[in-house]
């Protein structure tokens, strides 16, 4: 079956399966570091409450068997010494069966948390890296050539996200038709990276530019990257090239670099490494049959399964980052179908005063990512990815999105609870918990150069009303 494996693509498996591993890496440091606040016992959307009321075919994971903090951290720290393992090269050291363990162990782990996430979780990236966590298993190791059908099928994947996110463009907000999408998105886009601003004031012109060849990334390129070598590999370099802009331009967790690593799969690795001057692919043995059957089942699986997606990319009501099943297994993918023109911010601020008055000094809480104080240039955290903050933009948009969380945090706030704390960059209540807490919603800008000269702040905000009026302890 020489037809099963392609040896010249050696190396874009290798660079492919560490950085996915990276990736996998930062998604468990993310549930590690963020789960007790947001998920555990105590937390806003509390697991054991969850798990309560929906059933295990409806969100398999092994959570269902048994829960507590102590034993989701388990998972998820294992979960990050495991993916280091592999960036390391655990999987290329041991046997192909072994190292297909490993990929299915991360996969396991992380659709445990993810199946249980509720809200937190409801990304298109989490869907994505789940996918491609899959795939990974049936990509084999050091030991065997790549199989072709596999990396097919992590072209088709490129694919739909790609070209799913571009008809989501095109048949949802006029202003990706008209070119003029990107006057308002560096601004408004969820969690603005240090270079946001600068995008920002790019000359309109550039912006229409920016917005075509968007187009052209996620329309085009897609197609091309079906299609033989070399043009696949151009392609694929297209699409690479447009995720690093995006990576410039603002903060989106493991999303664009998930995509980078996955477009890797249409790169020709031979042509690559004669290209960089790295050495030739080493000696790799047949693939054993029992490998060949499990890579043909997956395949037939897939096939199957993508039944859903491309109907939904034929419709006119597209779905937006919308998994078919309860494995996150062949989903939809698309981004920002419409874009927001202003853009509105959750201010929460507390009060050591227990009868509040039109003198009343309220102190605000400040957020790692998302904006807040004017004069902080916003960060760079992408690839991680601050849940909490992201939730907040969507709280801006529509307090409906809030409402399941709001008042448990504003609680939280209210006791000093460290693990809710640990989330935010400052708490102005050091010494003792706050006496009320509200929530405001201001309405947030950009800064022109004249003001950033004169003021030093990079956005100007403006107060719009109260989302939630003070709170005060139960206690």
């Amino acid at each position: 079956m020489e037809w099963f494996s392609s040896p010249d693509y050696w190396w874009s498996r290798l660079v492919l399966q560490r950085a996915l591993a990276a990736v996998y890496l930062v998604g468990f440091l993310v549930a590690a570091n963020q789960f007790r606040a947001l998920l555990g016992e105590r937390g806003l959307l509390p697991v054991p409450r969850f798990l309560a009321r929906t059933p295990f075919r409806r969100s398999p994971s092994i959570f269902h068997l048994h829960y507590s903090d102590r034993f989701f951290a388990a998972v998820a720290w294992g979960g990050v010494v495991l993916s280091a393992a592999v960036v390391a090269g655990a999987a290329d050291a041991v046997p192909l069966w072994a190292s297909m363990l490993i990929w299915a162990v991360l996969w396991a782990l992380y659709l445990s948390i993810v199946n249980v996430g509720q809200i937190w979780y409801a990304f298109g990236w989490e869907s994505l890296l789940l996918e491609a966590g899959f795939l990974a298993v049936f990509l084999g190791n050091a030991g065997t050539a790549p199989p072709v059908l596999v990396l097919w099928l992590m072209r088709w994947l490129v694919f739909r996200v790609e070209f799913g996110a571009g008809l989501i463009k095109l048949r949802g907000d006029r202003c990706w038709r008209d070119l003029t999408c990107l006057y308002y998105h560096h601004e408004t886009q969820p969690m603005p990276g240090p270079l946001s601003w600068f995008f920002h004031h790019l000359p309109r012109p550039l912006h229409r530019v920016e917005t075509a060849a968007n187009h052209v990334a996620q329309l085009v390129a897609p197609l091309v990257l079906l299609t033989p070598q070399p043009a696949a590999s151009v392609a694929a370099g297209v699409i690479i090239a447009t995720q690093l802009w995006l990576v410039l331009s603002g903060n989106f967790a493991w999303l664009n670099w998930l995509t980078i690593v996955l477009a890797l799969a249409a790169v020709d690795g031979s042509r690559a490494a004669a290209l960089l001057g790295l050495p030739a692919a080493p000696a790799q043995s047949a693939a054993p049959l029992w490998f060949q059957v499990a890579v043909l089942a997956a395949t037939g699986l897939v096939a199957v399964l993508s039944y859903w997606p491309v109907r939904n990319l034929l419709s006119r009501h597209q779905l937006m980052n919308s998994s078919f099943n309860t494995l996150h297994l062949v989903n939809t993918y698309g981004a920002f179908g419409s874009i927001v023109r202003l853009r509105h911010e959750v201010v929460i601020e507390g009060t050591d005063e227990a009868r509040p008055t039109a003198e009343t000094v309220w102190r605000e809480y400040s957020f790692k990512g998302k904006p807040g104080d004017p004069r902080r240039l916003p960060r760079q955290f992408a690839p991680y990815h601050l849940r909490l903050d992201w939730l907040m933009w969507f709280a801006g948009i529509s307090p409906s999105y809030a409402r399941p969380w709001l008042r448990p945090l504003v609680a939280r706030l209210l006791e000093n609870d460290p693990a809710t704390l640990r989330l935010l960059r400052s708490n102005p209540f050091p010494a003792a918990p706050p006496a009320l807490v509200r929530a405001r919603l201001y309405r947030y800008r950009f800064t022109d150069w004249q003001e950033l000269r004169r003021t030093g702040a990079w956005w100007h905000r403006e107060p719009v009303g109260e989302l939630l009026p003070p709170v005060r302890s139960a206690r």
